[in-house]
């Protein structure tokens, strides 16, 4: 497949020729395994302290003559806890089991418990190519975002130097954006508890800019609501088909569709260079 590649200013100029990675098939229970297994990662292990509710010793004799016992009070038979004492009568609360107060919660949850998704190195690359080549599909793309005829946009080298975040925004307007800018501009409050939780807003996912290293657009370009900068070699399921939802706009520089091209990035072939280097 060949693409122009665009200025600045928005012109297109030469062709190129895609690289490898963006004819594989498109396999959406693929990109979505791969997706869930970042997500479960991501999650952050949460549970009670292991010794909660069991901290208080609830020994309780149920024996005709042993001192303390509760042998002949007509009580049941859960364990209890010495509340006080008037000689040789004392006061007992229910302790420790489930149910009681005070006591241990019955299946509470574990930190010890493992969240984390398996995938294989090769599912997992491919569901990055697979991602990679719904993203170069009309029909695909414009299902999420408002975008021009003209996608894939791969622009020149020089869109990597610029350190304005308006520099950004006026190259986005040029490249025919301005409706899919404007989509992102909206954010809703969040319906339920995570308004206190630290994330009252929900806010619209935008287009990826993809650099091919470290440089000012990563800056300059986060300052946009929506719109995330990811160097090209960090790509992942889920930055190319975030919830699970293949065909994400994707803005490319020039030297991280070659670097993709070189490095033979997300490709099964890396691993045979390595082998055959020893």
């Amino acid at each position: 497949m060949k693409v122009k590649i665009f200025d600045i200013n928005g012109k297109s100029g030469k062709e190129i020729e895609l690289p490898i990675q963006f004819n594989e098939e498109i396999n959406p229970n693929l990109i979505k395994r791969a997706v869930l297994a970042i997500s479960s990662i991501e999650r952050q292990p949460y549970g009670a302290m292991p010794k909660a509710g069991q901290r208080s010793s609830a020994k309780l004799s149920r024996r005709r003559r042993q001192y303390r016992g509760s042998y002949g009070h007509g009580i049941s038979r859960v364990p209890r806890k010495i509340l006080w004492r008037r000689g040789t009568q004392f006061g007992w609360e229910g302790a420790f089991a489930p149910g009681m107060r005070g006591g241990r919660r019955a299946h509470p949850p574990k930190s010890s418990k493992i969240f984390e998704v398996k995938i294989n190195k090769k599912e997992r690359r491919k569901a990055i190519r697979s991602a990679l080549s719904a993203s170069v599909l009309k029909e695909y793309v414009e299902k999420r975002h408002l975008v021009p005829d003209n996608i894939p946009l791969i622009i020149e080298n020089k869109f990597e130097e610029i350190n304005k975040t308006k520099d950004v925004k006026n190259i986005l307007t040029k490249l025919g954006l301005e409706k899919e800018l404007e989509r992102i501009k909206e954010r809703k409050i969040r319906a339920g508890k995570g308004k206190v939780r630290g994330r009252k807003y929900k806010t619209k996912r935008g287009p990826l800019l993809v650099v091919s290293k470290e440089c000012s657009l990563e800056r300059a370009g986060r300052n946009l609501q929506g719109i995330e900068v990811s160097k090209v070699n960090s790509l992942n399921a889920k930055k190319l088909a975030p919830g699970c939802v293949p065909g994400r706009l994707i803005i490319w520089s020039e030297n991280a569709i070659e670097r993709m091209r070189k490095e033979k990035l997300f490709t099964n072939e890396i691993k045979i260079e390595k082998e055959n280097k020893k």
